[in-house]
């Protein structure tokens, strides 16, 4: 498990990384209230697997986690296999400068459709402390439209830092100790799972969901 950084440092980090790509306008704080609506519903947060699984996992991480992508494997391994799960992601930049680079990059996708494809390059390049080029080759890789995705982190510069903001605040609300971090249900898990261990708390979670109705 990866510990987090302060608030502050995060800041820095935020200012230092548009200088490696678009410098978007500074956005102010975002102290709206942490709900279950907005952890579980935030309409600019990239969801994968099935829209209408009776079970959400979300899914808190960071591109420079080696535990993170450890994870990943199984956590993609049993949304695809169980089918009836809705994947919420939480791009949670928070171990190197080039973590935010990253988050950027593929938070830009999503305008175009291409969340998972950069998602998914990222999560894929192995080690701690990736390079700028390293990500940005990455996603060359995946086939987006590169100006369309320099447009993208131009004109909604702004839009994707509170996002990352809002999963900090999320974060530190619930308690995450650093990262990988996933709420499964109605369970908080702060470690990387297994794909055993996520078929074991996916069942106690739809557990405890019929217990409480």
């Amino acid at each position: 498990m990866s510990s987090p950084i302060s608030r502050a440092e995060f800041l820095r980090l935020a200012a230092l990384s548009a200088s490696v790509l678009i410098m978007p306008r500074q956005a102010g704080a975002d102290d709206t209230e942490i709900t279950r609506d907005m952890i579980l519903n935030d309409p600019d947060a990239p969801v994968a697997g099935n829209p209408n699984g009776d079970l959400t996992i979300v899914d808190f991480f960071d591109y420079n986690c080696p535990y993170c992508k450890k994870a990943a494997k199984s956590l993609e391994k049993i949304v695809k296999a169980d089918g009836n799960i809705r994947l919420v992601y939480k791009d949670w930049p928070i171990l190197e400068e080039t973590s935010i680079v990253g988050a950027r990059l593929a938070l830009a996708a999503k305008y175009q459709g291409q969340y998972l494809p950069v998602h998914h390059a990222l999560m894929d390049i192995p080690g701690y402390g990736i390079s700028r080029d390293q990500m940005l080759d990455a996603v060359r890789k995946t086939g987006v439209d590169q100006s369309r995705l320099d447009a993208d982190l131009a004109a909604h510069g702004d839009d994707i830092l509170r996002l990352v903001k809002r999963n900090l605040n999320i974060a530190e609300a619930i308690g995450l100790r650093g990262t990988p971090g996933f709420l499964v249900g109605a369970y908080k898990v702060n470690e990387a799972l297994t794909y055993d261990g996520f078929v074991r708390v996916v069942a106690d979670a739809r557990m405890r969901a019929r217990n409480n109705k």
